[in-house]
């Protein structure tokens, strides 16, 4: 049984509302080991839903960010006939904080690529959503960004400062190929701005698998173009972060990729 968008929206929808909103900005949060911020809604969330898709989908497991690293990899090694993968919020440092820019991501993955995806902002009440060939979709209708025609020069850039090459973040800075960058913390829902044409470019030094599942399938459905800083297709097939370079269309990926690929060869 292939699961139904349509059906999965408000299941979406309705765990945010419950265990995400009423929280916002009065979660007690906590640390993992690598210095991210954990919060008992992620959990919360987390469960929730695995248990819903499971009722709906026995047929599927789920690969959820807040499990620990052997079971990740148990579940990719033996993905079967898909397997979910889910941020249960995305952006908890925003939320923790009270900004409000954070999402639920879900993905259904098969054979190494995204073949759904849905990211909900519960903000905005905004649902972007789309199944592989066949379209994506804000709220239903087409998304269809293409982001306005303009060139990269009068472009809005995505930029993660953080993780990227201190030479190129430097440069970027002082020197951009663009009109302007923001950062805003949740890169599951940054591909889906990029893919709705609020913004042009972007970059971004290490994107985990469940921050990408989804928007990366949205993005590409709507018209969009990314790929790894060293050009090669951003797969969800492992754990080790990846790298990301998009834009909202093929003309503004071609001058990106013009920009960057000389500033981030590897020296031989």
């Amino acid at each position: 049984m292939h699961p139904d968008i349509d059906a999965l929206v408000p299941l979406l929808k309705t765990t945010a509302q419950e265990e995400i909103l009423p929280r916002f900005a009065r979660a007690e949060r906590s640390f993992k080991p690598d210095g991210s911020i954990v919060t008992e809604v992620d959990f919360a969330v987390q469960n929730r839903l695995a248990l819903a898709l499971k009722q709906r989908y026995p047929q599927f497991e789920l690969l959820g960010e807040e499990m620990d690293e052997a079971r990740q990899r148990a579940l990719l090694d033996r993905a079967g006939p898909g397997l979910w993968c889910l941020d249960p919020l995305d952006g908890t440092s925003n939320f923790a904080a009270g900004l409000p820019f954070f999402c639920i991501s879900l993905a259904l993955l098969r054979g190494g690529e995204p073949v759904l995806g849905l990211i909900y902002d519960p903000v905005r009440d905004e649902c972007f959503a789309a199944e592989k060939g066949r379209g994506a979709w804000l709220n239903g209708q087409p998304l269809d960004g293409h982001g306005g025609g303009l060139p990269l020069r009068h472009g809005l850039a995505m930029v993660d400062f953080k993780r990227l090459d201190p030479a190129l973040a430097a440069e970027l800075a002082l020197h951009p190929p663009y009109s302007s960058h923001r950062y805003l913390g949740s890169g599951a829902l940054e591909w889906c701005w990029l893919a709705a044409g609020r913004f042009h470019a972007y970059l971004h030094g290490g994107q985990k698998l469940w921050d990408y599942a989804a928007g990366s399938l949205i993005l590409a459905e709507a018209g969009g173009c990314a790929t790894s800083l060293d050009g090669a297709p951003i797969l969800a097939t492992a754990l080790k972060p990846t790298s990301v370079v998009a834009a909202a269309n093929p003309g503004l990926f071609g001058e990106w990729r013009a920009f960057l690929a000389p500033r981030t060869a590897r020296p031989t």
